[in-house]
C-alpha cells in the first residue's frame, strides 16, 4: 500500500510516517510531501530519513502545478493523509492571507489536483475543534483549578454547529466542508477528523501552537510561560499514536468511514486545564513553573472535551494512553533533545 503523507515532516506527520512504516504485518510505501516551513520541520525530516526507508519531496500545497506534478507522479497512491496547514490562531488574526492560502487554498489545490487527474485515494483531512468556536452557549462554572460542564454534557459532538471563529477557524473549517463534499460530488473517498490536543514526540511547540510540548520546553528552559484567560481552560489531551490508530483504523474501514466528519481526542478521561497542567509538569521536573496571565485569546473556548462516541461505535476506537503517561513520555523526548531544541528558543 502506498501512502502520502502531505505536510509529513510535522509532528504529527512523522510519526504517522513512523506507525506505518513499523507496521510488521503489511508493507507499507510511504512518500512525504512538506515545505519544511515550520521550525523544526527539517530535524524530524532527518530523524525519519536517517532511520527508515521514506521518501521525501519538498512541496508546498499552495503552489499548485508542483503539487499536482508530484501525484500525477503518483497515480496509484491508495492512501493521502493531509496534515499541512498554518496552525496557529494567533498566527492566523496576524496573517489571515497566509492562513487562507494555506489552509483553504491549499486543502482546494488537493481536491483539485485530484480531480482533474481523476485519482480517488482514500484521503484522511485532519481539521480541529476549533471549527466548534468559542461555545459560549454551553453553561459552565468555575472552580480552584478548572472550567466545567454545569449540565449533563458528556463532550462535544459532531452535531455541535459550526461557528467559524477566527481566521483559522473559518479556513479550517471551509476546508473541512469542502473535503466532505469532494467525496459528495466527485466521489473522492475522504474523511475529516476535527482533532482536539495532540501531543507527543518530535513536537516543536510555541507559544502560539503546541501548547503542551511549549509548556515542557519552557520549563525545561527556565522560560516564563504566559498564560491567557484564567488558566482554567480544559482541553481534552490524546496522544499522538491514539491518533494514529484512528487513521490506520479508518482506512481499514474506509467504506464505512467515507463521507463522514469524526470529532477526535482524549475524551473526559484525559481532560486538564492548563493550572492542572501546570502542577504535573512542576511534579515531573521537580522545579516551580514561572508563568504570568494576560487577555484572552479570541475565540478561546473555556472547555473542550471530545465526544468519541461516534468513532467507539462505527470503527471500535477509543483512546489508550492516559495522559500521566502520555505527558511523561513527551517530557521524556524533549529533554533528550532538548540541546537540539533550544537552537528554537533564542534568549
Amino acid at each position: 500500500m502506498k501512502i502520502i503523507i502531505i505536510g509529513g515532516a510535522g509532528f504529527i506527520g512523522v510519526n504517522t510516517a513512523q506507525f506505518f512504516l513499523n507496521k510488521q504485518d503489511e508493507n507499507y510505501e510511504v512518500i512525504v510531501y512538506d515545505n519544511c516551513s515550520r521550525p523544526g520541520s527539517q530535524d524530524n525530516i532527518d530523524w525519519l530519513t536517517n532511520n527508515y526507508q521514506v521518501k521525501f519531496e519538498h512541496g508546498d500545497i499552495r503552489n499548485y502545478e508542483k503539487l499536482e506534478s508530484f501525484l500525477q507522479e503518483h497515480q496509484d497512491v491508495d492512501v493521502i493523509i493531509h496534515l499541512a496547514a498554518q496552525v496557529a490562531v494567533t498566527t492566523s488574526v496576524k496573517n489571515p492571507r497566509m492562513d487562507f492560502e494555506t489552509n483553504l487554498s491549499g486543502t482546494f489545490n488537493i481536491l483539485e489536483a485530484l480531480r482533474n487527474n481523476e485519482m480517488a485515494p482514500f484521503l484522511i483531512y485532519a481539521s480541529t475543534n476549533k471549527v466548534y468556536g468559542p461555545l459560549e452557549e454551553l453553561p459552565c462554572k468555575e472552580t480552584d483549578t478548572r472550567y466545567e460542564f454545569t449540565e449533563n454534557v458528556q463532550g462535544i459532538s459532531e452535531t455541535m454547529n459550526l461557528d467559524l471563529y477566527s481566521p483559522y477557524g473559518c479556513s479550517k473549517g471551509a476546508a473541512d466542508q469542502y473535503v466532505r463534499d469532494y467525496n459528495r460530488i466527485y466521489d473522492i473517498p475522504a474523511v475529516v477528523f476535527r482533532q482536539s490536543c495532540i501531543y507527543g514526540p518530535h513536537q516543536y511547540g510555541f507559544e502560539d501552537q503546541g501548547w503542551i510540548a511549549w509548556m515542557i520546553i519552557a520549563s525545561l528552559l527556565r522560560r516564563k510561560i504566559t498564560i491567557y484567560g484564567t488558566g482554567k481552560q480544559v482541553r481534552d489531551i490524546l496522544y499522538v499514536s491514539d491518533l494514529i490508530k484512528a487513521y490506520d483504523q479508518a482506512i481499514k474501514n474506509k467504506d464505512k468511514c467515507r463521507g463522514r466528519i469524526f470529532n477526535i481526542g482524549g475524551g473526559p478521561d484525559n481532560s486538564i486545564s492548563l493550572l492542572e497542567f501546570i502542577k504535573s509538569i512542576e511534579e515531573i521536573n521537580g522545579t516551580p513553573v514561572d508563568y504570568n496571565h494576560e487577555d484572552w485569546r479570541p475565540g478561546d473556548q473555556k472547555i473542550f472535551i471530545s465526544n468519541n462516541s461516534r468513532l467507539l461505535n462505527e470503527i471500535g476506537w477509543f483512546p489508550q494512553t492516559s495522559y500521566t503517561k502520555g505527558l511523561q513520555q513527551a517530557y521524556n523526548w524533549i529533554k533528550d533533545n532538548l540541546g537540539s531544541i533550544r537552537n528554537y528558543f533564542a534568549e
